[in-house]
């Protein structure tokens, strides 16, 4: 799962680079076009059996590009410190690859919806649990299939 990195000493190990994907606010979704041409774009999103889910309209550039070409890159950026003595900045990361498909499963779908509003309003569960049932086919829910994840810390 874990791809060689140029810096060694930085290594989160699998645990630890997993941890931060899990508690990570937000994570950047990396993707292209059919020119090949790239796209990134911030997304709240949830991981779950060792995949990354997230929710978009049911168009728009994002989904074109995953249908387009469904490999992906994903990074999250946890906490950060400017070392301006060093000309540095202390940082943990985690990046993901692996590949993009539109969940058509319904129960896998609102299952990953419930797991969304979980973990960013979960004092609003029951409101949750009613906006995903009024919007649920005007949304889109994807998964990204972790299969190379790399996560690295300067301290």
């Amino acid at each position: 799962m874990t791809k060689p990195l140029r810096r060694e000493d930085r290594r989160l190990d699998d645990a630890a680079a997993m941890a931060l994907l899990q508690r990570g606010e937000y994570g950047i979704l990396s993707t292209s076009d059919k020119s090949n041409r790239p796209y990134g774009i911030p997304v709240n999103y949830v991981v779950m059996e060792n995949s990354i889910f997230f929710h978009c309209a049911t168009e728009g550039q994002k989904l074109e590009n995953i249908t387009a070409n469904n490999g992906v890159s994903f990074c999250v950026v946890g906490k950060t410190e400017l070392l301006p003595e060093k000309f540095s900045t202390r940082y943990e990361s985690v990046v993901v690859s692996g590949n993009a498909e539109v969940i058509e499963d319904k129960v896998l779908k609102k299952n990953a919806l419930r797991a969304l509003v979980a973990k960013y309003a979960p004092d609003h569960t029951a409101a949750g649990d009613a906006y995903i049932d009024r919007l649920m086919d005007q949304t889109v829910v994807v998964r990204v299939s972790i299969e190379y994840l790399a996560g690295k810390a300067r301290k």
